[in-house]
């Protein structure tokens, strides 16, 4: 069995926590974070609604009849998973 991550997804994590970096408590757009991860709008959104429905993803879809844009932002459970993730290991000091 492969137990390996799908690239875009870590690319999308990787993109939203670096998001939530920059710029807390702000959302970036669809368009945005599809550009910056590098990952096509249908794959993601399909990662997205995978990420929300993990309880991971604080999401504002926008139906197509409403006018602003759709974002999406790590909340606190998705922060600390990206944390763990990417987190750069320190030195053992002894």
């Amino acid at each position: 069995m492969d137990d390996k991550i799908d690239p875009a997804l870590i690319a999308i994590l990787s993109q939203l926590w670096r998001a939530a970096q920059e710029n807390p408590g702000r959302a970036w757009s669809l368009a945005k974070l599809s550009k910056q991860s590098g990952v096509p709008m249908s794959s993601l959104r399909r990662h997205l609604t995978a990420l929300s429905d993990a309880a991971l993803l604080d999401r504002t879809a926008i139906d197509e009849s409403a006018t602003g844009t759709p974002t999406a932002s790590l909340n606190d459970a998705g922060r600390e998973l990206c944390a763990q993730l990417f987190a750069q290991s320190a030195p053992d000091i002894d």
